[in-house]
């Protein structure tokens, strides 16, 4: 049963700044048996942007306001069936392996294009990043500031800060 989408989630793949990944590695990452993957019966983006900007589209969208059964997505437990799940490869410094914003200029372009997607077909999308649901960095920046410096309507901001990541700083690489 379709539920109504309530959710766009901003993701990283939590991988060195610069290095390529493509999008089979990440479908092995989430679906291939353990050890080598999680084992999910699918993948947990509906979109990966690579690093030249390149848009890979796991899961297509009729782009209404329904998540329906084949276009859910394990990126957020709990909360899959009204969300959208888009991720940008990286999110890493390399020296400190700690959480960085390194959006390519391309990836953020083709990240700001989703984002007016979704709320073209869904005006009361709440927009998020993966690190206000669960205590990780991902998407290694604070997607609250991020959608505020690129016009988001506040409305569309999701603001809760459980695990207080908007005070620890992370900053574009």
């Amino acid at each position: 049963m379709s539920k109504k989408i309530k959710y766009l989630i901003i993701h990283c793949t939590a991988t060195n700044k610069g290095v390529d990944i493509q999008p089979e590695k990440v479908k092995q990452w989430h679906t291939a048996a353990p050890p080598k993957g999680r084992g999910w019966s699918r993948v947990g983006y509906s979109d990966l942007i690579l690093l030249d900007g390149t848009r890979h589209k796991f899961v297509e969208h009729n782009n209404d306001l329904f998540i329906d059964n084949s276009e859910i997505t394990w990126g957020v437990a709990s909360i899959n069936s009204i969300a959208r799940h888009v991720c940008y490869v990286g999110g890493v410094d390399p020296k400190t392996k700690k959480g960085l914003n390194t959006l390519t200029d391309e990836q953020d372009w083709v990240l700001q294009d989703i984002i007016v997607e979704v709320l073209n077909y869904a005006p009361d999308v709440l927009i998020a990043g993966h690190n206000q649901f669960d205590n990780k960095a991902c998407p290694s920046f604070w997607v609250p500031e991020y959608l505020r410096l690129n016009g988001c309507p506040e409305r569309n901001i999701y603001t809760a800060d459980p695990f207080k990541w908007a005070k620890r700083g992370m900053n574009r690489g």
